[in-house]
């Protein structure tokens, strides 16, 4: 028995070491192309269907169990009645927006036990593609070479919306141009947009929240980060606004769902809609972002979230209000420490430089590429210092003043100021300000005063004394000067707090009231517009113009880069950069090591998570019936060596964006939900790193275990269409 237990032990760790031998697959590839690029390549790893099953505009393809969830985050259909799975950390503020002190859904979760019971959810969206259409012809058509960037983008603005117009004309679909390859190339896409959104189940926060900040962007992860929607639509199955006529979405496709499991080496394929990398950027670029903007975005949040979170901690009102936003915030602030982190562990600047003189060596190797191509990087490097010291400010006036809720509201009042200075109508004015009445209102509904005033101390300290000298506004550098420690500028928050009229809903609908009235003075008067305007006329004045000028020429030559770098790299094959527009990426199930002597296995369990709880920490708190479950291994059909796989990683390149993407196996059946990225390939976006990047899917044979055991939801699975569930033990 102990040889048996041995032999089992170095099988394991010789799959393993297998695992975390395998290297990440990189590319971000549009579906459109798969047949032609990527479909013998992924045959090779493993994908069973074709490149026609995936993407198709004749038939029923995986595609059309795809949606963009809202405007940041993907979901897949489920069912035959338009049930859609994602992430809870992309349904989390539709979570919060219905909970309340009373009604905790965020820390109790929901469950709708009958489609009655289903959350409407105003403004909520869930995008298909129709079909996507190579269009660069028509939108570079008219546009002569040597055109100012200016001029081009306005002619390339203008062909786009042509393009895009026409692919619509008598249908109910949408439609839009993006560009590609920097500018290179344009593609059409046509969407079918539904607005009946509704929430179906949201497990609580101990299960969908578990490991909380510690472990966001780490492996291994033990988070149950799913909930569920559905699609309605109006008697026709075409979208329409929320009626309660409305009827569960019937999809082209739905996802079945595999129970089959993952292990070292299967085929992984990650459909959805990455948000934005930069992947073909200059030393420069990489740099800029190394050692300026993500220090600065990185700085000041690290006091924001310190306030807000012993505000949350200390008021149930408050953390149900802050939620969503702490969320967002703490998100990216951890991603851009690991991006950083993973930038220098890489040496991605020198890589970058390497890069660069071999390509110069190939430009000087040819007159006609150095009649275009010689002073390339030389603008490029100049362009870059140009603004730099303009990047920082911006990072600052966005993170750091505006980081301020009240300065940010009342900046958004500035519209209605503008209409008075040039007259408007009474008439046309009131419906102005009176659109701005539900806003003001859904502002303070999250807002707490206090918590801001703290952060005003704090930030606007960070503001002024890390804007360069030259950027900041008259008024920000007398404040520095008047207050040269932290007690100084509380007082100067407490001071602007109690004079404004801008940081209650009250008072701030009185200041709609006399602007309807045409009395500027009502916000001109008030300091915390007073201060907002000082920052935003100096962002307008000083900072901007110079930034967008060495931005339009930097876009201009790194246009030009990109189409180099196709032409000097023959044999490579490219693919566009991410800019929220579906994607196909795929690889295999790994594992990796991360450091030396560490290693990590490619998937975790309920026992992992069991090991990691703890009911003095918040994040690692787990429910009561989670815990009975556990002792009584009452696991049904979803367990797997007596406990539930809860996460896996593989080597997809994904990105922000992917969050709620259908991990789907060869077979194209779902194996699991993408939520996130390990700490170690964080700096994926920009520089990608084969050894160590991993996308982190959540099992889902765990979502269908809390679902169905711990939530007794069992009438949503037998919606589910499940396939290849293991064979029952012998007895």
């Amino acid at each position: 028995m102990l040889q048996t237990i041995r032999f089992r032990a170095l099988l394991a760790g010789f799959i393993l070491l297998l695992s975390s031998a395998a290297r990440a697959d990189e590319g971000m590839w549009l579906p459109l192309l798969l047949k032609q690029l990527n479909e013998a390549d992924m045959k090779k790893k493993g994908l069973k269907i074709s490149a026609d099953d995936i993407y198709s505009i004749n038939k029923g393809s995986l595609k059309d169990a795809v949606v963009q969830f809202g405007g940041g985050c993907t979901g897949e259909i489920i069912s035959d009645q338009g049930l859609l799975l994602t992430n809870h950390h992309c349904g989390y503020g539709q979570i919060q927006q219905h909970s309340s002190v009373e009604k905790d859904y965020l820390t109790n979760g929901y469950w709708a036990m009958t489609k009655a019971e289903e959350l409407t959810n105003p403004g909520l969206t869930a995008t298909f593609i129709v079909r996507m259409e190579d269009v660069t012809a028509q939108v570079l058509a008219g546009i002569a070479p040597g055109t100012v960037e200016a001029e081009r983008e306005k002619q390339v603005q203008a062909n786009g919306t042509k393009v895009a117009t026409a692919a619509v004309v008598g249908t109910h679909y949408q439609s839009f141009v993006r560009s590609m390859f920097g500018g290179n190339e344009y593609y059409l896409f046509v969407t079918e947009v539904f607005q009946d959104i509704r929430l179906v189940g949201a497990p609580p926060s101990s299960i969908g929240k578990f490991g909380g900040d510690t472990d966001n962007w780490a492996w291994p992860r033990h988070t149950g980060d799913f909930s569920l929607f559905r699609i309605y639509a109006g008697p026709d199955n075409k979208p329409a606004p929320y009626s309660a006529a409305n009827v569960p979405f019937k999809p082209r496709h739905h996802l079945p769902i595999s129970l089959a499991g993952v292990k070292p080496g299967d085929f992984t394929l990650v459909f959805g809609f990455p948000g934005r990398t930069n992947e073909y950027l200059t030393s420069w670029g990489v740099d800029e972002i190394y050692s300026v903007d993500d220090p600065a975005r990185v700085k000041v949040r690290a006091a924001l979230l310190k306030i807000w979170d012993a505000d949350m901690q200390a008021s149930d009102k408050v953390r149900i209000q802050y939620a969503a936003k702490y969320a967002g915030i703490a998100n990216y602030y951890k991603k851009w420490q690991g991006e950083m982190r993973g930038l220098k562990k890489l040496d991605a600047v020198q890589r970058k430089r390497e890069q660069e003189i071999q390509f110069t060596q190939w430009v000087q190797a040819d007159a006609a590429r150095r009649a275009s191509y010689g002073n390339l990087l030389t603008d490029l490097q100049k362009n870059y210092a140009q603004e730099r010291d303009y990047v920082q400010a911006r990072a600052y006036v966005n993170e750091a003043a505006f980081g301020v809720e009240l300065l940010r509201f009342a900046n958004s009042y500035a519209s209605i100021l503008d209409l008075i200075n040039a007259k408007t109508p009474a008439a046309e004015l009131k419906t102005a300000v009176d659109k701005m009445r539900p806003a003001t209102s859904n502002f303070f509904r999250n807002y707490n005063r206090p918590t801001d005033q703290k952060v005003a101390a704090a930030l606007l300290r960070l503001y002024a004394e890390n804007t360069p000298p030259a950027l900041l506004p008259a008024a920000v550098q007398t404040l520095k000067t008047q207050n040269p420690t932290t007690e100084s500028w509380t007082r100067f928050a407490d001071n602007l707090f109690a004079q404004t009229r801008l940081a209650s809903e009250a008072t701030a609908l009185q200041v709609l009231d006399e602007l309807a009235a045409g009395t500027a003075t009502a916000l001109t008067n008030d300091p915390a517009y007073q201060l907002a305007s000082a920052v935003q006329t100096t962002l307008k004045t000083q900072i901007q113009p110079v930034y967008q000028a060495n931005a339009d020429q930097v876009t201009l030559l790194q246009r030009t880069y990109v189409a180099a770098l196709r032409q000097w790299q023959t044999t490579r094959k490219f693919y566009p950069d991410a800019n929220s527009t579906l994607r196909v990426a795929y690889g295999q199930v790994a594992g990796y090591r991360p450091a030396d002597g560490v290693t990590y296995n490619y998937y975790t369990t309920l026992d992992g998570l069991m090991e990691k709880a703890d009911p003095t920490n918040p994040e690692f708190a787990v429910s009561p019936r989670l815990i009975e479950l556990y002792n009584k291994k009452d696991y049904g059909q979803y367990a797997v060596n007596g406990t539930v796989p809860v996460a896996f990683i593989a080597t997809n390149h994904t990105t922000g964006g992917n969050s709620g993407s259908p991990v789907i196996n060869g077979k194209g059946e779902l194996i699991g939900t993408n939520f996130d990225r390990d700490w170690e390939g964080t700096m994926s976006d920009l520089a990608f790193d084969p050894d160590r990047v991993r996308n982190i899917a959540l099992d889902v044979r765990y979502m269908l275990f809390v679902v169905d055991k711990y939530a007794g939801a069992g009438h949503l699975v037998r919606e589910m269409t499940l396939v290849n569930a293991p064979a029952p033990a012998k007895r």
